[in-house]
């Protein structure tokens, strides 16, 4: 297969050596000037440096900006001059300013001066000029055979003038960029209608200007993941529940460069096939342009090859010219596109990528799938995505939830704030991972369906879109019928006046009482289709009914949640119903004036929000345990009383002071008496404990018979023997204190460690290793206590079910930093890891560390 020009290909790629060149990818021309600079940063980045890429349309941060005069003649440097007039400066929203150029804050005008007249920034803009200069005397070249050398390339440019210096693509050969010595030069080579160079035909074009960035070397052009922390933090400014939904949405899409990148790559993918497929399309689709984008979100792409098949057709028969002079015409010289089979145009797709698309890694086509694609990841940008080569309906689905989008301003906001809601509950999962979650796409429809059902509803139907779609809007694909409004303002503006804080309490309460697996969710119709379904032919043949039936507005013989199972379904509709009645608090509605977690903040945190839980802003941990750790005992005992719970507590003060060195000494329970909640005790009643993650069980209901307890040879006890039922609940409480980061780095000083004592014993010596791996991290960090703590915390542990306790983490202060959800997190997976090993092996220390905990340990929690 012919390798292609690659079209401009080098925007996506690092410029390097080429094997004629020097080890840097440029190739000096004797008596030429200075070797070209290949550019400021990495491919789609913003990094810096003499080995950066000589991609010409590399975006980075902040606008495009125009090479200025030097230094010397800058304005905004001389004294008295208003710096603010410098084009790369901007103020910021809280005051202060911050340069664009170099990526620096200034807190007021006088050090902002400071910095325009310091080296660093005329530097940079002494080098910004100098790269806009290369870039309007240099060429992008593209469309000569692999192997040509820098040389050769010279040589051909130099019968227009004087090359300077020829950048090669080092990672695919498939362009180059040739530096005249002026621009003059340059415009001698475009005026020349054709290139050639040995028998292949040269594409010539102007280097495209690129916005120049300064930043660290490496560094992504896209945002880093929200950190929980920020969003936290961001959305506790906010005024009410209306405004955290609306700064959610700028919070959680894509900037304005990620959405450039993207857009550059289409551009790229686009130059490439259209050497191997001429005629053809790429188009995006999917999460990236719909409307409800995301940081991170995958790149879908559609590779239209009709318009390639037709031409095809058109041409056959025809004397082929041209024979041999370019590559664009032999990849079709053997093959029929409208007669090859699906799984080797994948192939066929999957090999362009690997050869021809600079930084395009991890190719693999799934011809397998539901919708065949070919997957890829590009090295610069940090993006995955698809290539499919049929799936027009996706083309519909995107287009008809951009309408949606554009369609109510309220529309985003809410389906921004379920998504989110969904995945810290872990209800949502990647699509690409399999398993019984829903995916976005699912919630975005459940959301939009919610709208369709409001009275009056804030959404129409699609059966009413398809009434009010003009004829040049009719489309029917793979026999469905996909008419609906291309503009908006087609659509007869909404009545309801609900405000997005109303919408989304009445979207819990509306799929909290749900029948999910009794009913299909119609966008189609705008309402719930009983089962079985009406008997229509596109309905009853493929629908594929399970727990939740979410029917695709187009395609109505897919069900969009079929991943979905029972216990995914039910957890659902508790935790819809969970957070309806929070929505109904005034913790909700109301900014909380203690600096406690209020409106989006609560709801977005990890377990029960049910308003009054003695759990309210806590972080919960479930301890699941087998049989062989007291279970059985625990289930026997009534409300926990018993020797096995208090062997779990005690494990769990060994783990956090002794595994792990933090300072434990008795405190009050997280569920302490809270005046603003009306609580009069700190125990939590069964029926607002969340559930365990391992179990299935409804929490018993207020008013609902309990199961009688069972003797130790399984019979029940006789009525008269029955234990009472509504005795207070005990809890275990600490007051912990961090003093260590010992959850940093565990994991190579533990590899260390069995590197130096040999291979792991049993459980107990694991419980040993974990002690010096925590004494090892100590170390690390230098000899003394620390002066100040890195975190306090108030625990409480209590029975959650027959099979769990629960743990309950307040920190303090009430606000929660990203230390101590990083502290959080690590705790989630290794406190019941190292829990159950202590119970399963018995207290490190044998019996005289149970003798410890006979006279004394007891004392390091309080009992309530």
């Amino acid at each position: 297969m012919g390798t292609p020009g690659g079209g401009e290909a080098g925007r996506a790629t690092s410029g390097g050596s080429s094997p004629e060149g020097d080890g840097s990818g440029r190739t000096p021309v004797p008596g030429a000037g200075p070797a070209m600079d290949a550019g400021p940063g990495p491919a789609m980045g913003t990094g810096s440096g003499p080995t950066a890429d000589p991609d010409p349309a590399s975006p980075g941060p902040g606008p495009a900006m125009e090479a200025g005069p030097g230094p010397a003649s800058d304005p905004s440097t001389e004294p008295g001059s208003d710096p603010l007039a410098d084009p790369d400066v901007e103020a910021l929203p809280r005051g202060g300013f911050r340069c664009r150029l170099c990526q620096v804050s200034a807190a007021n005008r006088p050090s902002l001066t400071d910095h325009l007249r310091g080296k660093k920034h005329r530097r940079l803009r002494s080098l910004r000029a100098e790269r806009r200069a290369q870039e309007q005397r240099s060429l992008f070249v593209s469309g000569f055979a692999r192997g040509t050398s820098g040389e050769e390339l010279s040589e051909y440019f130099g019968a227009f003038g004087e090359v300077a210096a020829v950048v090669m693509d080092k990672e695919k050969g498939a362009y180059a960029i040739v530096e005249l010595q002026d621009a003059a030069s340059r415009e001698r080579a475009l005026a020349d209608p054709e290139h050639s160079l040995a028998g292949h035909r040269l594409r010539v074009r102007p280097r495209e200007q690129k916005v120049f960035a300064y930043g660290s070397a490496g560094r992504s052009s896209h945002r880093d993941p929200l950190s929980p922390g920020r969003l936290e933090q961001v959305l506790w400014q906010a005024s009410d529940v209306d405004s955290q939904m609306s700064q959610l949405v700028g919070l959680l899409e894509l900037s304005e460069d990620e959405r450039r990148v993207r857009h550059l790559l289409v551009t790229l993918f686009q130059e490439v096939f259209t050497e191997f497929f001429p005629g053809c399309a790429i188009v995006p689709f999917g999460s990236s342009v719909n409307g409800f984008d995301t940081r991170g979100c995958d790149l879908d792409l559609l590779l239209d090859l009709e318009p390639t098949k037709s031409l095809q057709v058109s041409s056959q028969g025809a004397p082929k010219a041209g024979s041999g002079s370019g590559a664009e015409d032999s990849i079709l010289s053997d093959i029929d596109l409208a007669t090859m089979p699906a799984p080797e145009v994948l192939e066929l797709v999957a090999t362009v990528l690997r050869r021809c698309v600079p930084g395009v890694r991890r190719v693999r086509a799934v011809p397998t799938a539901r919708r065949p694609v070919v997957k890829f990841c590009h090295k610069q940008s940090g993006l995955a995505g698809d290539i499919s080569i049929d799936n027009r309906l996706a083309l519909l689905n995107t287009r008809f939830l951009q309408l949606c989008a554009e369609a109510d301003e309220r529309v985003r906001p809410l389906v921004y704030a379920v998504r989110l809601w969904a995945k810290q509950q872990g209800l949502a999962g990647n699509p690409a991972g399999g398993g019984p979650l829903l995916n976005n796409y699912a919630l975005t429809l459940l959301v939009l369906f919610f709208l369709q059902t409001r009275s009056p509803p804030v959404l129409p139907a699609i059966a009413r879109l398809r009434d009010l779609a003009g004829d040049e809007d009719r489309t029917v694909v793979c026999g469905w019928d996909c008419s609906f409004p291309r503009d908006v303002a087609l659509l007869e503006p909404s009545t309801n006046t609900e405000s997005p804080c109303s919408l989304l309490a009445e979207f819990f309460h509306t799929f909290g009482d749900f029948d999910f697996p009794g009913q299909v969710i119609s966008l189609r119709e705008g309402r719930a289709l009983p089962l079985p379904p009406p008997a229509l032919p596109e309905v009853s043949e493929g629908l594929k009914l399970g727990s939740l039936n979410l029917q695709d507005p187009f395609e109505l013989s897919h069900n969009v949640a079929a991943n979905v199972n029972e216990k995914t379904a039910s957890r659902f509709g508790r935790c819809c119903r969970a957070a309806a009645k929070y929505c109904r608090s005034l913790q909700y509605r109301q900014k909380s004036s203690k600096g406690r977690a209020w409106g989006l903040t609560r709801l977005f945190q990890p377990g029960a929000v049910e308003p009054g839980a003695a759990n309210a802003g806590a972080f919960l941990i479930s301890i699941p345990l087998g049989s062989s750790d007291g279970s059985q005992q625990l289930g026997r005992e009534p409300r926990g009383r018993g020797p096995w719970f208090w062997e779990v507590c005690a494990a769990i003060a060994f783990v956090l002071r002794d595994v792990l060195k933090c300072s434990c000494t008795a405190g009050k329970p997280p569920g302490a008496p809270r005046e603003e909640l009306g609580l009069s005790g700190d125990s939590v009643p069964p029926e607002k404990l969340p559930m365990a993650p391992d179990t299935e069980e409804e929490p018993l209901l207020v008013g609902c018979k309990r199961r009688a307890p069972e003797t130790p040879d399984g019979t029940e006890l006789p009525d008269g023997k029955r234990p009472r039922t509504n005795v207070p609940e005990e809890t275990a409480n600490w007051s912990c204190t961090v003093w260590h980061r010992v959850w940093t780095g565990r994991r190579r000083v533990r590899r260390q460690l069995q590197h130096s004592d040999g291979p792991e014993g049993p459980d107990s010596d694991e419980l040993e290793l974990e002690q010096k791996v925590s004494e090892a991290i100590v170390q690390q960090e230098g000899a003394g206590w620390p002066v100040e703590p890195l975190l306090c915390f108030e625990a409480s542990a209590q029975v959650g079910g027959t099979r769990w306790v629960l743990l309950r983490l307040l920190p303090s202060p009430a606000a929660p930093g990203p230390l101590f959800r990083d502290f959080f997190h690590f705790l989630q997976s290794f406190l019941p890891t190292t829990v159950r090993r202590c119970l399963g092996r018995g207290l490190p220390g044998g019996p005289a560390r149970q003798d410890r905990w006979d006279n004394g340990d007891k004392g390091l929690f309080s009992i309530t």
